[in-house]
């Protein structure tokens, strides 16, 4: 059976057969999820976050998953090369580092461009 997965804020959506994780998802997709361990939950570069309402749309966290995101779990945060899909969910990928500090460079500069008039 396939679910569609759709990735936040990129409005991306794809169908992904039970059983299949988020990071394949994503690649397939075309959203950019960081990795440097190609998936054996070592660098924990692929963390997404999954609303509490649709974790159910997941298998639970593996062991790995345990033992690295501790009580980040309870936040909705998950690896995404673990986290396989069993329903249909919608995933939040964070925003990239460096295009997180531009955009917020460029909103201080306008505020002050605005506040000026």
């Amino acid at each position: 059976m396939e679910h569609t997965i759709t990735f936040l804020p990129q409005n991306k959506s794809i169908h992904l057969k039970a059983g299949g994780n988020l990071l394949n998802a994503a690649r397939r997709a075309g959203v950019k999820i960081p990795t440097r361990c190609d998936g054996k939950a070592a660098c924990l570069m692929c963390k997404v976050k999954v609303d509490a309402d649709q974790l159910q749309a997941l298998d639970p966290p593996t062991d790995a998953e345990r033992r690295k995101l501790g009580s980040l779990l309870d936040a909705g945060t998950r690896l995404a090369c673990q986290a396989k899909v069993r329903g249909a969910v919608s995933v939040h990928v964070p925003e990239d580092p460096l295009k997180a500090a531009i955009r917020k460079q460029l909103e201080l500069q306008q505020q002050e461009n605005d506040d000026w008039f």
